[in-house]
């Protein structure tokens, strides 16, 4: 294992050349206006580079001890001297040639923050609306992607219904000890590999309501706990009216007049999420 080790040339099953032995990756940073127009960090490349003078992503060769998500955000650092902690990462969509892939990293950012060329690869970094990527000459690759990736862009959020849940499991005594089962079931969770119809790899934020006797069930790395004070079907819709305009909620009940209360919002069994896990 060394650092560089992914510089190369490889050639994928589809007779095509690629740079990176181990594959490639680049960081799609994302950010969402007021109005829920989605901007997107745009990297014009060198013109002596491959491909020089098109746009892309900041990315690059994938080395051979790092996985997409360590690649993209080096890469964003050494070519656009982004900071990872400024962003959250949401998904990984694979580009796969046979042999070869580039894998796009997407990331929300909360701001647009500025970005300048890091390094002599980029001679510009701009944040572009969709509308200004459709008029720029696009680099092959994430050009022969991006009208697939580009559904993937809005941040996507689970809302669990825990009480709902833990009843649909169903453990042996369950109701003797309902902060117990709801313990368990979060922790399950947080181990989940969540599958996406796009998506190789997605990271959904996820939010636990729980109530009554399940309160007190402490927080899990990648889950937010709120605690209903009182009926967790009000605390329940009032954590899907808070999801911004733009943003994608799903709700895991099979209470139907919860359902009923949320329209227009995407819902979802206890059994889809039994069967993720």
């Amino acid at each position: 294992m060394a650092a560089r080790d992914g510089d190369g040339w490889a050639q994928c099953a589809q007779g095509h050349r690629h740079w990176g032995v181990y594959g490639a990756s680049g960081l799609l940073a994302v950010h969402h206006g007021a109005g829920g127009e989605p901007y997107v960090l745009m990297q014009e490349r060198a013109a002596w580079s491959h491909h020089g003078g098109t746009w892309g992503l900041p990315g690059g060769a994938r080395d051979s001890h790092e996985d997409s998500i360590e690649s993209a955000l080096r890469e964003a650092r050494e070519e656009a001297a982004l900071d990872g902690a400024a962003l959250r990462i949401e998904g990984v969509y694979l580009d796969d040639h046979g042999g070869w892939s580039f894998d796009t990293v997407i990331a929300e950012a909360e701001e647009l923050f500025e970005a300048r060329p890091a390094n002599a690869e980029s001679t510009a970094l701009t944040w572009l609306s969709l509308s200004e990527i459709a008029g720029k000459e696009l680099h092959p690759g994430f050009a022969a992607s991006w009208e697939t990736v580009r559904q993937a862009l809005a941040p996507e959020t689970l809302v669990l219904d825990v009480a709902n849940i833990v009843g649909a499991r169903a453990e042996h005594g369950w109701w003797r000890d309902r902060r117990g089962a709801a313990e368990r079931l979060l922790n399950d969770v947080k181990d989940v590999r969540w599958r996406h119809p796009i998506l190789a790899q997605w990271f959904p934020k996820v939010v636990a309501v729980v109530e009554g006797a399940a309160r007190g069930v402490p927080s899990v790395p990648g889950v937010e706990v709120v605690e209903a004070p009182g009926s967790g079907d009000d605390t329940l819709v009032e954590v899907v009216r808070q999801a911004r305009p733009y943003e994608r909620v799903t709700l895991v009940t099979a209470d139907r007049g919860l359902r009923e209360r949320v329209p227009g919002t995407r819902t979802e069994g206890p059994k889809w999420l039994l069967n993720q896990l």
